[in-house]
Order: structure tokens, then C-alpha cells, then sequence
């Protein structure tokens, strides 16, 4: 492979305007495909298979009138008197009218006519039920349901909204763009010059422009989930600038060591460009391996986000070296010192010296530090955002707390009874008994007179609990109301399920923790594989896994003190805390997992290398430091600087991934990469590169750092060969 990526980089270096032509005609094209079939994203989560979804298909087929599976939304009017006065009646009266004028309404249950009036007579709560489910809905649609309340505000009322029909798409406020300003100073600050930092964010931005273009289009002809460009932007942003940060280094390198320009490219090209390749592959099977979970959403935020890594991938093997081409031999050497020439290595090298004089001491430390960071892990909550996490002057959070104040929270997530009657002889029986075994459980939730489709083989029983929506009590409920469904088959031949919005948001979350460790250990195991395949060790494998791990762990710890505990919330800008996003545990996992790889890979190949050319494993490991500390550093810090930029974001749940992932790389990196590795590589020595015989023997030889093509170069009758 080496070879092949030899001559590729030559091949691009040499033809460089065709190549940056190509890559511009793929922009453009995908660019005007975003402009002109681009499709409505969706903020709906849903898993086919699961109970609650069952009952949304079995509606939408025999009780379409019901739109069961449309938006709904809560309006709350707040009087500042009697609101069933005669002023307050006609205020409601009006405000119904109004609300079933408003775009795509299927119905509005009016306050007056179902008696939901708060006990103080100060509240009244409508419910407001669309055609198509809210994803579908436009930010025009939202006005126009905004707008009603116009007339009741003047009268003096105020007017709330709640529910997913009002939940907006999600937007990053161009957060990212800190990030890239983050990542072009480091950028600066380690090549020392202008030229040599803007190419990496180029070529970055290009890919990313390329994978967002793609995306765009692709949601003209398929559904997809409205977080799907957010983590493939976060992704491919990051891995982008560091996959040409490595190359250009070794360019860099190769210049500075009397290499000609196009020569110097070819050599980067296939020595760090072997390792760019393989880092990137762990990133794309971490990502695609989320299609496995069963979690459909999960699967295309991950496929979107490998896509764009294997772009970035392509690009730094082939625009990246046209770019280098004309830039030629500008790049030799840096014009802006902003430290001392021998800076970045000389404290690398101490620093390594330092782990290995006191590595007992030094393992104790790094693991005693993650473990108390990991305490938090063990009380995490998972859960869907609703409106008790929206900002807190937000008109969803109000809406919530005023239902909560004035009807109970349980009427903030009411829970939707589907009962067939399909199969009883005596429907009303049936019908009377479902609902009496619900109203008996020992919650004692109120149930809401039923209604039955045109057939009467199918009805609707809304049911409200006591508790709020992401309580474990209402969790409970929705299992016993389960639970009754075999008792009531047995006795009247009919069955009920639950769904529902709230019930919906269990069933998902149960599912996501559900497959979390299943995934765990399906990257755990692939990543012992990987990395045996590239150190030829058990020992190397073994500890970078259990690191992975261990990032992972104080990861969930920082995530759970920060986003549901509440700490340092004011400094990061976090508005509201609750129960962890179900899908962050599993995201951070697989995006963690490929990021972990490529440190170990730019750190510990260096190490090898240096063991397999004879020298002393304590000073392999010093040496292999020395050299891949500073591109490892470099890139962490653009990470953390990429992911952190997204903390800034309006959604919870992307600065809760955006922490996650900043916080994540900043642990495995500074801790376990560049603190336990070193020590472990010191504490075993030769026992870090142990392999069984037979085993050395079975695995095939992968030329991770382009050793032989190096040694191939250097002969001059080789030389000839591998060049043509």
C-alpha cells in the first residue's frame, strides 16, 4: 500500500492542476445537487419494532382520523382572573377558532368543553393535534400557530406553547467556525508558518463543503435525521485537519532533510499517508458499526458522518498533494518563531523521560484521576429532551412549568392507549375492563372517556399520570399498563398497547441502553484485532483498549456532573440540566473509539519503528515519543478546539455530544496517550511487544509507517522500480 500512495502523491503533485479541477468539479456539482433537490430533515426518533411505534402504524392504518402519529401541541392560557368568566370564556372561544385556522391542524380539543381548567380557575390548557408529525412542519407553520394567540395576549391573557409540534429544528449558530479559528492558531503555533497551517484547513473545509453538500442532497430522496450533518460537520471537520496536519508534517520533514518538492510529497504521501489511511479506517468502522445497534437514526448519523471521514481520507491522499505542488518548496521552513526552534520536541522528550523515571508514580496518579472523574458515571440517567430541558425562557420550559403548577406534571407527557377490540365478543365489556385496570393500578392516573374508530374495533384511552414525563414513575406506569395486556387477552379477547410521545421517548431510550454494551463490546473487540494487526503484540492492544475504555468511562463522569448534575453550567453556557440524551453514550463510544486509534496510531508506530531498527526498548519508546508527541498534541488540541466549539450551540443535545467528544479527546489523548502509554511502555519494556510465534506466523505483515517503501527508496536499484 505504501508503494500505491507513493505514486499517488507524485501522481497528484505532478498533475496537480487536474486534480484540484476534479475535486472542484465534485464541490460544485454537489453544491448545486444541495441547492436545487435538497429535502426536509427529521427531529423524529423512532425505532421500528418497538411497542409504542407498532401502535402508531396500527392508528395511522384503521384510525387515521386520530392523526395518532402527527405533532401535537399544548397551548396553556393564563388568566389574570376567573378565566371561565364571561370575558375568559370568550377569550377561549376565540383562541380555539384561531387555533383550528392555523396550518395543518387535523383538531383542537377546546378547554371548555373537557373541563381542563386548572382548580384555581386562573388556567386553561387546549390541545392542539396536526396532519403530519412535527419534523414536517415549517418554521411558517409554527408562526401561524403562534399567531392565534395574538388577539388573547391584547386582551391581556398570556399564552404558552408546548409539545413537539413547537420543537425547531436544531441549529449549531455557526459555532464551529470558534473551532477552525481555535484550530488555525495551533495550526500556526506548530508549523510556524501561515502558508504550512492554511493548507490543513483548506483541504478540511473542502472535504467537510463536499460531505454537507452530499448529506443535503441525499435528504431530497431519503428521510434523515436532523443531527445526522451536525456529527458528520463535527467529524469531518476534525479528522480533516488532522489527517493533513500529519502529512504535511512528514512533508515538511522531507523537505527539510534536502528532498526535492515532488520527491518530498510521494514520500509523505506513502509513509504518513499508510497511517492516515488505517487511522481513518478506524474511524469508519467505529461510525459504520452504529448501523448494527438496530437504532435506524443512529445508523445514518454514523454512515453521514464515515462517508465524510473517507472523504477527508481521499483528499489528503490526492488534493492534498496537488496543493503541495504548488506550493513547492515554500513550506521548507517556518518565518513566524513563536518558541524556540527545539521547543515542541525537547518537552516532549523530557517529558517522556520524566514518565519513565516515575512511572509507578505516574500510573497511580493518571488512573486514580480517572477514576474519581468517573464517579458521577454510576448515577446516569438516559432520557429524550422535552420541554421540562428547554431554555428556561424559552415558551416551551414556561408552557411546562405552568401545566406542572396548575394541572400536575403528568399532564405535560399524557400517554396514548390503544386498545383492540378486534378480537372480543363484547367490545364495550372489554373496552370498560381495559380501562378500569388502568384507573385501578396503584399510580392512580386519571383516564379520559375512550374514543373508537368509525368500525368500533379500535379506540383511544388517554391516560395522564401524576408524575412528569421523564420520571422513573411514569416509566413504571407505562410497564404496568403493559403488564395488563395479558389479562385482559385472557378475559375478553381484546389487547391494548401504549404509545404516545412520552411512551415513544421510553421506548427509545430503553432500546439505546439496550444496545450500548452489545456495541461496546463489538468496538472493544475489533479494536484488540486492529491493533494486534499493526504492533504485532497482545501486550500494545491490550492496554490501548482498556485505556479506550477508561477515557470512555471518565467521559460519561464529566458528562453526567456537567449536563444532570449541573456543575459549571454558567461557565460552559449549559441552560438546562436533566437525564443524559439516550444516543450520547453510544455516539461518544464509536466517534471515541476512532479518535483514540489514530493518537495510538501517530504515537506508538514511531515507538515500533524505533524497537524493530534495534534500540533499547526504554529508549524506543523515549525516541518514538520525541517524535509523534507533538503531531499527537497539535491534533488533540484542534480536536478538543472543533468539538468544544459546538458547546456554544442552542441544542442540548448537540452541546452535550460537543462537550462529550472535546472532553473525551482531551482525556484519552493528554491521560492515556500521553501519560499511561508512555508509563506502561516503560513498566513492560520488551514484554510490550510479546507475540506468540504461531501467531506472528498467521497475522500478515501491515506496513503501517511505509518502513519498507523507505528502505526501498534508499536502494538505488530499487528505487527505479517503485517509482514507474
Amino acid at each position: 500500500m505504501a508503494s500505491f500512495l507513493y505514486r499517488l502523491g507524485r501522481f497528484s503533485f505532478r498533475r496537480r492542476a487536474l486534480v484540484t479541477a476534479v475535486w472542484a468539479a465534485v464541490l460544485v456539482a454537489l453544491g448545486a445537487g444541495a441547492l436545487t433537490l435538497s429535502g426536509q430533515l427529521s427531529n423524529s426518533v423512532t425505532i421500528p419494532g418497538t411497542e409504542s411505534q407498532k401502535a402508531i402504524d396500527q392508528l395511522a392504518d384503521r384510525f387515521p382520523e386520530a392523526a395518532a402519529g402527527g405533532a401535537t401541541a399544548r397551548v396553556v392560557i393564563s388568566a389574570p382572573g376567573d378565566i371561565t368568566d364571561a370575558a375568559g370564556r370568550a377569550t377561549i372561544t376565540r383562541l380555539v377558532a384561531e387555533l383550528k385556522n392555523a396550518p395543518k391542524v387535523a383538531g383542537v380539543v377546546d378547554p371548555l368543553q373537557m373541563q381542563a381548567i386548572s382548580p384555581d380557575k386562573h388556567v386553561a390548557l387546549a390541545q392542539v393535534s396536526y396532519r403530519v408529525p412535527g419534523f414536517e412542519l415549517t418554521d411558517a407553520d409554527r408562526a401561524g400557530l403562534m399567531a392565534a394567540a395574538d388577539p388573547a395576549k391584547a386582551a391581556g391573557y398570556t399564552v404558552e406553547f408546548g409539545g413537539d409540534a413547537v420543537q425547531a429544528m436544531p441549529a449549531t449558530n455557526a459555532t464551529e467556525g470558534l473551532g477552525v479559528a481555535v484550530a488555525a492558531v495551533v495550526l500556526i503555533i506548530t508549523f510556524g508558518s501561515l502558508l504550512a497551517a492554511g493548507i490543513p484547513l483548506l483541504t478540511a473545509l473542502i472535504g467537510v463543503g463536499i460531505g454537507m453538500a452530499g448529506i443535503t442532497t441525499a435528504s431530497g430522496f431519503l428521510e434523515l435525521n436532523t443531527n445526522t450533518p451536525v456529527l458528520a460537520l463535527m467529524i469531518g471537520l476534525a479528522v480533516g485537519i488532522d489527517y493533513a496536519l500529519f502529512i504535511v508534517s512528514r512533508y515538511r520533514h522531507e523537505l527539510g532533510i534536502g528532498r526535492d518538492p515532488e520527491e518530498a510529497a510521494g514520500r509523505a504521501t506513502g509513509t504518513a499517508g499508510s497511517a492516515v489511511v488505517f487511522a481513518g479506517l478506524t474511524v469508519i468502522i467505529a461510525l459504520a458499526g452504529l448501523t448494527v445497534v438496530g437504532i435506524p437514526f443512529l445508523g445514518e448519523m454514523g454512515i453521514a458522518a464515515a462517508i465524510t471521514v473517507a472523504i477527508a481520507v481521499v483528499i489528503a491522499l490526492t488534493l492534498l498533494p496537488a496543493i503541495l505542488g504548488f506550493a513547492g518548496g515554500k513550506l521548507a521552513g517556518g518565518k513566524i518563531r513563536l518558541r524556540r526552534k527545539e521547543g515542541a520536541t525537547t518537552h516532549g522528550e523530557r517529558w517522556a523521560r520524566f514518565v519513565a523515571r516515575h512511572r509507578i508514580p505516574v500510573l497511580i496518579a493518571a488512573i486514580a484521576g480517572l477514576a474519581i472523574v468517573a464517579v458521577p458515571a454510576a448515577s446516569m440517567q438516559l432520557g429524550l429532551p422535552n420541554d421540562s430541558t428547554a431554555a428556561p425562557d424559552s415558551t416551551q420550559r414556561k408552557a411546562y412549568e405552568t401545566v406542572s403548577r396548575s394541572f400536575g406534571e403528568g399532564a405535560n407527557g399524557p400517554l396514548v392507549i390503544v386498545v383492540d377490540l378486534g378480537g372480543s365478543t363484547d367490545r364495550q365489556s372489554a373496552l370498560q375492563q381495559a380501562a378500569a385496570g388502568i384507573g385501578g393500578l396503584k399510580e392512580r392516573p386519571i383516564v379520559t372517556p375512550p374514543k373508537v374508530n368509525r368500525g368500533g374495533d379500535l379506540a383511544l384511552l388517554t391516560v395522564i399520570p401524576k408524575s412528569g414525563p421523564s420520571s422513573t414513575a411514569t416509566e413504571d406506569l407505562v410497564s404496568d399498563i403493559r403488564g395488563l395486556n395479558a389479562g385482559l387477552g385472557a378475559a375478553t379477547g381484546a389487547s391494548l398497547a401504549v404509545t404516545g410521545q412520552t411512551a415513544a421517548n421510553i421506548d427509545v431510550s430503553e432500546k439505546l441502553a439496550d444496545a450500548m454494551l452489545p456495541y461496546l463490546a463489538l468496538i472493544v473487540g475489533l479494536a484488540f484485532l486492529l491493533l494486534m494487526l499493526v504492533f504485532r503484540s497482545v501486550v500494545v492492544p491490550l492496554k490501548a483498549t482498556l485505556g479506550f475504555l477508561g477515557s470512555v468511562v471518565a467521559t460519561f463522569g464529566a458528562v453526567v456532573a456537567v449536563f444532570q448534575w449541573g456543575w459549571l453550567t454558567d461557565l460552559l453556557g449549559v441552560k438546562t440540566t436533566g437525564p443524559i440524551m439516550s444516543m450520547l453514550p453510544i455516539l461518544l463510544i464509536g466517534v471515541l473509539f476512532g479518535l483514540a486509534m489514530d493518537y495510538q496510531v501517530f504515537l506508538v508506530t514511531r515507538m515500533r519503528e524505533e524497537y524493530v531498527h534495534g534500540a533499547d526498548p526504554q529508549q524506543a519508546m523515549v525516541t518514538g515519543f520525541r517524535h509523534g508527541s507533538r503531531v499527537v498534541v497539535a491534533a488533540a488540541l484542534i480536536m478538543i478546539s472543533v468539538f468544544a466549539g459546538f458547546v456554544l450551540a442552542e441544542s442540548a443535545l448537540i452541546q452535550s455530544i460537543g462537550f462529550a467528544l472535546a472532553f473525551g479527546v482531551l482525556v484519552d489523548a493528554f491521560v492515556i496517550r500521553m501519560t499511561i502509554v508512555p508509563a506502561l511502555m516503560s513498566l513492560l519494556g520488551r514484554g510490550a511487544w510479546w507475540l506468540p510465534k504461531w501467531l506472528d506466523r498467521v497475522l500478515p505483515d501491515v506496513d503501517v509507517e511505509g518502513e519498507k517503501l523507505t528502505k526501498q527508496l534508499d536502494t538505488p536499484d530499487e528505487r527505479e522500480l517503485v517509482r514507474s
